[in-house]
């Protein structure tokens, strides 16, 4: 019924995940609601975060529950904000739910804003901040491909 499997040798390492093996990011954290983090994230797993962060957030793919407040700045490939956040805001996509609050400047390639949501800051496409000053915001995005959408 039950059986032993006898611990690897040296000569025969167990067998990982093909993504795991080869430096793919198989992990995902989670900062639950009662959990309150002082200090800066940097994370190379993907991070939901329902709780308090007050500190900078760097990671990969970033998932914010309703009730989480982060204060400080948020950098990510991907984010999707249900919560506040009280700082700037990077992202490659970035997906702002109706229940989001953001309270600070935003940086984006691709950008999805629920009707609802609140946003205190200005918005700037990333592909922009690296044009000369004093061209029209039209001039400057010509030969990028930047992507703006309102979700209903």
């Amino acid at each position: 019924m039950f059986s032993k499997k006898s611990a690897p040798s040296p000569e025969s390492p167990t067998k990982m995940p093909k993504q795991v093996a080869s430096g793919g990011k198989s992990t995902f954290s989670v900062i639950g609601s009662d959990i309150t983090v002082t200090g800066d994230i940097d994370a190379s797993a993907d991070l939901h975060i329902d709780g308090k962060v007050e500190g900078d957030i760097a990671c990969c793919a970033l998932v914010q529950g309703e009730t989480s407040v982060v204060t400080g700045s948020v950098t990510a490939e991907t984010a999707r904000l249900a919560g506040t956040v009280k700082g700037s805001i990077s992202a490659r996509e970035l997906v702002v739910l109706k229940s989001a609050r953001i309270h600070g400047d935003v940086q984006y390639d691709a950008l999805t804003i629920e009707q609802g949501a609140e946003v205190d800051g200005r918005f700037a496409p990333k592909a922009a901040k690296d044009k000369p000053a004093g061209k029209s915001f039209e001039a400057a995005n010509s030969d990028s491909e930047l992507k703006l959408s309102v979700a209903n």
